[in-house]
């Protein structure tokens, strides 16, 4: 297939996609973001003209099956951004800071998974259903949020249109995919060797997932608070337009493979209806409601595993506080968390 010349991105000019398919390159293609980008843009028909498959030389060289297509991967280099329109990036905040200029500079908008931007000035944190707008004031380059903010925003958002909200707390509970493709089989293996009476050893992470929890690993902050809390509190901040938002976050490794969930405390500045809640909720954008009190039946990760909705349910009256709601969610970590979310900001750059 002829390649079609990349349309030059030009800084604060043009915010769209030209009218044609796209010349698209996934960096980090081998990783388990990377194989979710590629089913998704298979399976939301996303207008691809070539796909380039870029991943460090260890995964050079491999094969890769797409939508009909046989793709070898490559190893990335400055000129494999050449003639490409839109690189989904999920490699790693190194990665992706040192490839950006060679990203922009080939005209290419690059739509980066990692933390390396997502605070940095003038450069949009977006998730399509909670700020579209923002995806439009870019210079290059796009941050996809984390994804337990990605998941956390979807609730908050149509409550907050509604009233304004006071302070926000937060409980996660975070799978092994939140960590790669290996601590997910690092996970399954140490459970195997916990039923079979050995005593695990974490390798991929500090300690054993395997029938246990510990505090999030990531490093602690002079706060007390570890970065992926903060990431939750700031990114939050960023996307609501909300940065004086009262926000406190405690995130936890749970053993579970690929979703998310969280339990939230919301504090309004006057009491919020529990019905009226729902009501939003239920029509929200990205959002399913599971909630059968009968039966005690509320959202569990594997409601959501393989799947795009984010499920809310024990939508509820906080009874230490008139103005406050409580509601618990679940979503996948791969999917909504990371790669479907950096495929629906793609989405929202095609021109019409």
């Amino acid at each position: 297939m002829s390649r079609q010349p990349a349309v030059p991105f030009t800084p604060g000019l043009s915010s769209f996609f030209p009218s044609r398919p796209l010349n698209v390159a996934v960096l980090g293609a081998s990783g388990a973001v990377g194989q979710e980008l590629l089913l998704l843009l298979a399976e939301r028909h996303f207008p691809v003209a070539e796909l380039k498959l870029l991943a460090s030389e260890r995964s050079a060289g491999s094969k890769q099956q797409w939508n009909g297509r046989t793709i070898t991967i490559e190893e990335v280099t400055a000129s494999a951004f050449e003639e490409v329109d839109l690189v989904l990036a999920s490699a790693g905040g190194s990665v992706s800071r040192q490839w950006r200029e060679a990203i922009t500079a080939a005209g290419a908008v690059m739509v980066d998974n990692s933390s390396a931007f997502r605070m940095e000035e003038g450069v949009p944190l977006v998730v399509p259903e909670v700020n579209p707008d923002a995806a439009f004031d870019h210079n290059g380059v796009i941050a996809n949020p984390n994804c337990t903010t990605i998941l956390l925003t979807l609730a908050l958002a149509p409550l907050s249109a509604r009233s304004p909200m006071r302070r926000v707390v937060v409980s996660t509970y975070q799978s092994a995919s939140g960590a790669g493709a290996r601590a997910m089989e690092e996970l399954k293996t140490l459970s195997q060797s916990v039923l079979d009476g050995g005593t695990p050893q974490g390798d991929v992470l500090p300690y054993s997932l395997a029938f246990n929890l510990f505090l999030h690993n990531s490093p602690l902050q002079a706060n007390s608070y570890c970065e992926e809390e903060m990431k939750m509190v700031n990114e939050t901040r960023k996307i609501m337009g909300l940065p004086d938002l009262r926000f406190t976050a405690t995130c936890v490794r749970v053993p579970v493979l690929r979703a998310h969930s969280e339990a939230v405390n919301i504090e309004f500045e006057q009491p919020f209806p529990v019905d009226e809640a729902r009501a939003l909720l239920g029509a929200a954008p990205g959002v399913e409601l599971i909630e059968d009190p009968a039966t005690n039946r509320f959202p569990m990760p594997s409601d959501v595993t393989g799947r795009d909705p984010v499920a809310i349910g024990r939508i509820r009256q906080d009874i230490s506080d008139p103005n406050a709601l409580e509601l618990w969610l679940c979503g996948d970590q791969i999917r909504k968390g990371a790669a479907l979310n950096a495929v629906q900001i793609a989405e929202l750059l095609l021109s019409s």
